[in-house]
């Protein structure tokens, strides 16, 4: 795993700390060749007072303290600042605020467990979080202003370590905004502060993508799988997000 950085973390080897599926080795072929073209949705914009976000703050105050209840409310005055922003506007301020306020760190050290994934509140009030948590926690915060699951994915990649010229690569997850169906997605991620098209990040070669709708593998332009059964901590962050009062809008 990478830290913000860019620098690989030396711990235990990836396969004795993952739970995941097992990636297979880097395609020979960056995004933009095989991530096919997202279908298109109807997504109304979502209103702000959401009773949901009161109860994630007193669960924030309750479990983390003050502290958490800060954080947590900071995020809030991000969502009532950037809910009539266009998509680019809410793209730059979401991944801005998640990269600065919440430092990279293992699961193991964060959670004392390997692969976990963590639902906003946690990442939020801990502070911390590995590639997933940076992910999903800008995923939902975008989907709860207003932009719809034909626009977002995450996407496991593998990411090159060591240069241009180098054969070494780790498992990634970033999170792909595609402004129309056809287009190349630009690429949220916790590595880089700016947000790039897939093409100016030959550093990173797709595995597969998911999000609430579906789940795509190697390129396929239909999704193969319903993404809740074939990814079980997907559906358990869901669940536990919703729990907390973080629910995806449909």
């Amino acid at each position: 795993m990478l830290d913000n950085r860019g620098q690989r973390i030396q711990r235990q080897p990836m396969s004795a700390r993952r739970a995941s599926p097992s990636l297979p080795p880097p395609a020979s072929q960056p995004f933009v060749v095989w991530l096919g073209a997202l279908g298109c949705a109807v997504f109304a914009c979502v209103a702000l007072a959401l009773p949901g976000l009161d109860r994630m703050q007193q669960l924030a105050a309750e479990r983390y303290g003050e502290a958490g209840a800060d954080t947590v409310g900071a995020w809030r005055q991000l969502v009532h600042e950037t809910h009539e922003l266009p998509d680019e506007g809410k793209l730059a301020r979401v991944n801005a605020f998640f990269n600065a306020r919440v430092r990279f760190d293992d699961d193991d050290v964060v959670w004392r467990m390997q692969d976990y994934w963590a639902t906003p509140l946690e990442t939020l009030a801990r502070a911390a979080g590995d590639c997933e948590d940076f992910a999903i926690a800008k995923y939902m915060t975008l989907r709860l202003l207003g932009i719809g699951d034909d626009r977002l994915r995450l996407i496991y990649v593998r990411a090159r370590i060591g240069g241009a010229d180098s054969r070494v690569s780790q498992a990634h997850m970033v999170l792909g905004y595609f402004p129309t169906p056809a287009d190349e997605p630009l690429i949220l991620d916790n590595l880089i502060g700016d947000i790039r098209p897939a093409a100016r990040r030959p550093d990173l070669f797709p595995v597969f993508s998911f999000n609430s709708d579906g789940l795509w593998v190697a390129g396929a332009p239909q999704s193969s799988a319903d993404p809740t059964t074939r990814l079980s901590r997907w559906r358990d962050v869901l669940a536990r997000a919703r729990t907390e009062g973080l629910a995806i809008p449909p």
